[in-house]
């Protein structure tokens, strides 16, 4: 039975799994982690994977954080690239595969289940149609699942780096203070990411819409993770000035969605993935999220009958990865 390799490239770690296909499921064989600032490349990590065992699998599929085009990509966090061609002629692989790594969630979402899987529209129930993704983590990733027949064919995309576009005076002026700051364009990433919460949180107290307490100050200049205690701090409701900066960053997150899921007609729902949505879980929870999503003018109603459901999985772009590394198989 053949052994398939994926792997989940992404700016701080890597993880790598061996899989076999049985009885038409995937079920992992062995899979590490490894830091990827300490690796030279990806083929290095992949060869120490290897030694690890005996097993010798003739199919790679990557997930990589940043765009593939023509089988390469050249990572954003990482001194390095990805390319398909040097992983087929270093290893002897028969097949090999490099995705954007909200491609690769994208593969998986058809097989997540109970779980994995939170949902905020618990009432809804998916239609027939394309489903959608949307990440917010280091960035913003987005990808869309076009419905053809019975498959589910993942495409990529960079809707992330769309302007952003206001919908009230706050965020009007949010707008403005985030381009002063960048000296520039503004895009959705720049504020639903880890770093756009921080920049709420700051357009807040600067413009005297909110008071920074000195307990939060000392918090946020002993913090490794300023965005991570602005997100802590704002969930338990210890200080109001973090907690107005995640209600802020949850609306747009929503407004984000609910354009997203205009453009890929998401009837078969919107999956929110990404290392935020299930630390923020309680927030996205309260309604206003929601709300965001749909308010879309003429179109709401189309918007009021699609589930949303956030990904719980932390291994979904391993698991996509290996799900498209089975399909590879059957390609002749």
């Amino acid at each position: 039975m053949a052994v398939l390799l994926a792997g989940d490239v992404g700016g701080t770690k890597t993880l790598l799994g061996l899989f076999r296909a049985t009885a038409g499921e995937l079920r992992c064989v062995r899979e590490a982690s490894f830091p990827s600032q300490r690796a030279t490349s990806l083929p290095a990590m992949v060869q120490a994977f290897l030694r690890q065992g005996r097993e010798r699998p003739s199919t790679i599929t990557v997930g990589v954080a940043g765009p593939v085009i023509g089988g390469h990509s050249r990572l954003t966090n990482l001194p390095w690239a990805v390319d398909e061609a040097e992983l087929a002629g270093t290893f002897g692989f028969r097949r090999a595969r490099v995705l954007n790594d909200l491609e690769a969630t994208g593969w998986a979402i058809r097989s997540l289940r109970g779980r994995q899987l939170a949902s905020l529209t618990p009432a809804l129930r998916s239609q027939p149609g394309n489903a959608a993704v949307i990440a917010a983590g280091t960035g913003l990733g987005m990808a869309i699942l076009v419905r053809e027949g019975e498959r589910l064919l993942v495409s990529a995309s960079e809707g992330g780096h769309q302007e952003f576009a206001p919908r009230d005076r706050t965020e009007e002026a949010l707008l403005g203070f985030v381009r002063r700051e960048l000296k520039g364009r503004v895009s959705v990433e720049r504020l639903v990411s880890g770093d756009g919460l921080g920049r709420i949180y700051r357009f807040l107290i600067r413009t005297g819409r909110a008071r920074e307490g000195a307990a939060m100050r000392r918090r946020l200049t002993a913090a490794i993770d300023p965005n991570a205690t602005i997100s802590e701090a704002g969930l338990t409701g210890r200080d109001h000035a973090a907690a107005q900066a995640l209600a802020l960053f949850v609306r747009l997150y929503g407004a984000a969605a609910g354009n997203l899921a205009l453009v890929a007609r998401a009837t078969g729902g919107m999956f929110l993935a990404g290392g935020i949505a299930p630390r923020i879980l309680p927030a996205l929870r309260d309604g206003s999220f929601v709300r965001a999503f749909r308010e879309k003018g003429r179109l709401s109603p189309l918007l009021a009958a699609i589930p949303i459901k956030v990904v719980l999985e932390p291994r979904a772009a391993l698991l996509g990865a290996a799900a498209c590394a089975a399909d590879l198989r059957r390609v002749p």
